[in-house]
């Protein structure tokens, strides 16, 4: 064979040449697969979650549309103030990591939603306007339930279940409770409509937190 007439050195430096030649191309490939992944990595979030602008814009908008739906004067309705103690310093606090955020969130217009989703509630208010905020509030829910799926693995199945998200689940089964010691009196819907109010402003503004988390994960 033609390699048995070369000298040894002249075959170690063939062997160093196709060496080369293998390791170039396989380090070029490594480092577009993790050039690809950082493109990726930036352009979905730190967590796959990106909450854009316009999620926010809605949250502002489905406010608007409660503001719009008041039917009577809250003076009117005095006599049935309630404290429904919403849990603001849990929501509010700065506390919460971005998985416990996100559940929070999810279950505050969760709920919301279902509220407002009923036979009951459908008697009660415009049915324009009320179909235009059950639509703001599903497009919300559908920004998020990818986000949820992403950041609360096995492990963190418990965070529905306990926390800030235990508390807002208590806090809407005491607004379901009040309206139906109400009998959903036109004064209870509108306590509840203020209400409601006051606690999607708080997601509002926990909604800007998470896009201001998510900015600092992805920033160099």
């Amino acid at each position: 064979m033609a390699s048995e007439n070369l000298p040894q050195g002249s075959t170690r430096h063939c062997l160093s040449q196709a060496s080369s030649s293998l390791i170039f191309p396989m380090a070029f490939v490594l480092s577009l697969l993790m050039a690809l992944v950082l493109v990726t990595y930036g352009s979905e979030g730190s967590l796959g979650c990106d909450l854009s602008q316009n999620h926010v814009l809605v949250g502002r908008k489905n406010l608007r549309l409660l503001d719009q739906m008041r039917r009577l004067s809250p003076r009117f309705c005095l006599q049935d103030r309630m404290d429904f103690a919403f849990p603001q310093e849990m929501v509010e606090g700065g506390q919460l990591q971005e998985a416990q955020a996100i559940s929070v969130l999810h279950e505050m217009l969760q709920q919301s939603f279902n509220l407002f989703h009923t036979e009951r509630s459908s008697a009660a208010w415009d049915t324009t306007l009320l179909e235009q905020l059950r639509t703001g509030l599903h497009q919300q829910l559908d920004d998020l339930d990818a986000c949820l799926g992403q950041v609360m693995g096995e492990e963190d199945s418990a965070l529905g279940r306990m926390g800030p998200t235990l508390a807002v689940k208590r806090y809407f089964q005491g607004i379901h409770v009040y309206l139906q010691e109400k009998e959903y009196s036109d004064c209870a819907w509108e306590i509840v409509r203020l209400e409601i109010m006051r606690s999607l402003s708080s997601s509002t503004s926990l909604q800007e937190r998470l896009r201001m988390m998510d900015g600092d994960l992805n920033s160099p």
